[in-house]
């Protein structure tokens, strides 16, 4: 039986590298136990299964691990199924593929297998996520919108998601496309909210103290609209630009920290250099 702490989560902006040094995939096999660790991956959210979760096996039986299960959702009903959600108990780690977000989250949603994750996160189990994999884990999701645009309310359209962490909404793929429009205008919405946008091969490794670091080759850029003085999103139309004042902007790169209770990087190992 686990022990009784939370897990950590890995959350991964998509294209992390495959070939190279692999930080990311490497950290998460290490988190996951290693040699001796299993990891299932759950390939609910493409429409390319049996491709993509042979790729995932691939690399992590390439990264040392041999116990390796590549899970596929079609319905509702497979997420009630006993027999899948005895191997997700037996996993010391479940790993989300990229795809659509909506259909992790309405295939699972509600079901045996969503409690039996969360259930098992707050016991110890690690969850990484890529791309889709990464947008689900908040409260609220971005699930579509406009990229390389001004903030607008219709520049997103966002969704529940799993809940996994808590006071965030998540952006993937976010330098590379353009993605801080709509990451504002999500913020916007909701100011209590931080925004996190994950660039490709970047990830942050969440842990049970509330606090990240960054690991991978580009940046996490964070939002952060709690001490704005001004918005006009109550007010605007769904195609005006909004109008922000006062948004608070992070970038950092790997290796920094940042403590999503005081919403505040961690800066004392630069400081003191």
């Amino acid at each position: 039986m686990r022990e009784q702490k939370q897990g950590v989560l890995v959350i991964i902006g998509g294209a992390e590298d495959k070939k190279n040094n692999c930080t990311i995939l490497n950290k998460t096999a290490e988190l996951a136990g290693g040699k001796d660790g299993k990891v299932v991956v759950l390939t609910v959210a493409t429409e390319y299964p049996s491709q993509v979760g042979k790729e995932y096996k691939y690399l992590f039986n390439q990264l040392g691990m041999s116990n390796i299960d590549a899970l596929h959702i079609e319905t509702r009903e497979e997420s009630n199924d006993e027999e899948k959600q005895q191997r997700l108990r037996e996993a010391s780690c479940v790993f989300f593929t990229g795809g659509d977000q909506l259909k992790i989250t309405s295939l699972i949603g509600g079901t045996a297998i969503e409690r039996l994750l969360k259930d098992a996160f707050s016991m110890g189990l690690i969850i990484a996520g890529t791309s889709a994999g990464a947008s689900v884990m908040s409260e609220t999701m971005i699930t579509s919108g406009l990229e390389d645009d001004a903030p607008k309310k219709c520049t997103v359209k966002m969704a529940p998601g799993l809940g996994l962490i808590q006071g965030v909404v998540i952006d993937q793929h976010f330098a590379q496309r353009g993605r801080i429009g709509r990451l504002l205008a999500a913020i916007a919405q909701n100011p209590a909210v931080m925004g996190i946008g994950l660039d490709e091969d970047t990830a942050i490794v969440v842990k049970p103290n509330n606090t990240f670091e960054v690991i991978g080759s580009n940046a996490v850029t964070i939002l952060d609209g709690m001490n704005s003085s001004y918005s006009n999103v109550s007010e605007s139309k769904p195609d005006d630009i909004l109008a922000m004042t006062d948004i608070t902007l992070h970038i950092l790169p790997q290796n920094f920290e940042f403590d999503l209770t005081t919403r505040s990087p961690i800066l004392r190992r630069f400081i003191d250099c």
